[in-house]
């Protein structure tokens, strides 16, 4: 199978086979055949899976379920590698280069936020949104506490989308808060857990498999046409679909069909490079104005929009948010929120 834009591993797609087996959920002969027999499979695939794992399920929290199962081994070479890591610091450092090993549905960026720090997760996902997010977050809980030996000690998760259940259900499953409608998704806990150290560290076999983790990265950018088209979008941010593509050397009418061939669009992944971008930008000390400007917008008017459309937020809610929440509120919703 050609694997051209965005790409999934298979142990992790195998996750998904795995909780359906557990649960009873039948999965078409053609999608298990598809990740059996392929070492990557495109994002548009894992698309389908978990389009037929969630209606099968009939369980609004499907996706976090799944997450807090996940283990190390569905993440292949890259889960090991943070596993041996000698902190936590260290491991969520690297989890932000090798994540693309798992899957490139979305980024990861580590940062603080006062004496707090975040695991942020940027997704570009079309299709059950909020059931992915919610797996990949509740899975990074679940393996940081298997590699810390239980000593990691979370504040919360926060979502951007609307809750899929009752409060008292998230707060039972993860036994900490949830907060929903933020500007972003992560995980959030106090700044100094970053030097808590991994029960399982071993620097011999975390150099080897760096050096492994550094070949398949290397082969994956080769045919990672969505992230070359992101990195031209961030470097260029007024280009358009057109620019781009004759920077590729092929003609926008090739790429669209193209990334239309894994379920992705220009659009898509124009928007979230310009997203990723705001939010690093935001982070820092430049006036709107300038933000705006630099990312390609006619004026920050036009900018304000965008980013209410991505975030809920105009940027100067979401920077107020982000100054007040140097210890973030953490409200779970009422119980019987309908799902989003």
């Amino acid at each position: 199978m050609k694997v051209g834009v965005f790409s999934v591993n298979r142990l992790y797609a195998r996750a998904l086979l795995q909780g359906a087996d557990r649960r009873r959920i039948e999965i078409p002969a053609e999608l298990r055949n598809a990740v059996e027999g392929n070492a990557r499979l495109p994002l548009a695939l894992l698309d389908r899976l978990w389009d037929v794992y969630c209606s099968g399920s009939g369980d609004r929290l499907a996706g976090l379920r799944l997450g807090l199962e996940l283990q190390a081994g569905h993440l292949d070479s890259a889960g090991l590698l943070l596993a041996t890591c000698e902190t936590l610091g260290e491991a969520l450092e690297q989890l932000v280069e090798v994540a693309p090993i798992v899957g490139e549905g979305g980024d990861f960026l580590l940062a603080r936020e006062g004496s707090l720090a975040a695991v942020c997760y940027r997704p570009h996902l079309a299709l059950r949104r909020a059931e992915r997010v919610e797996a990949v977050l509740a899975g990074l809980l679940r393996l940081s506490l298997w590699a810390s030996g239980d000593a990691f000690r979370p504040v919360a998760l926060r979502f951007a989308h609307r809750p899929l259940a009752a409060s008292s259900e998230y707060r039972a499953l993860l036994g900490i808060p949830a907060s929903f409608g933020a500007s972003d998704d992560a995980l959030v806990f106090e700044a100094d857990q970053l030097g808590l150290a991994l029960i399982q560290a071993n620097a011999p076999l975390r150099e080897h498999l760096r050096k492994l983790t550094d070949r398949m990265l290397a082969e994956l950018g080769q045919h990672s046409l969505g992230a070359e088209v992101q990195r031209l979008v961030r470097a260029n941010p007024r280009w358009g679909k057109e620019r781009v593509a004759s920077a590729l050397a092929i003609s926008g009418r090739h790429l669209n069909r193209r990334l239309a061939e894994d379920g992705v669009s220009f659009k898509l992944l124009r928007d979230a490079a310009l997203h990723g971008a705001a939010i690093e930008r935001l982070r820092g000390p430049g006036v709107l104005p300038d933000i705006a400007d630099d990312l390609g917008f006619s004026d920050e008017s036009a900018f304000a929009k965008a980013f209410r459309r991505w975030t809920g937020l105009t940027p100067a809610q979401y920077r107020r948010q982000r100054d007040a929440g140097s210890r973030p509120s953490f409200a779970a919703a009422p119980p019987g929120t309908p799902n989003a």
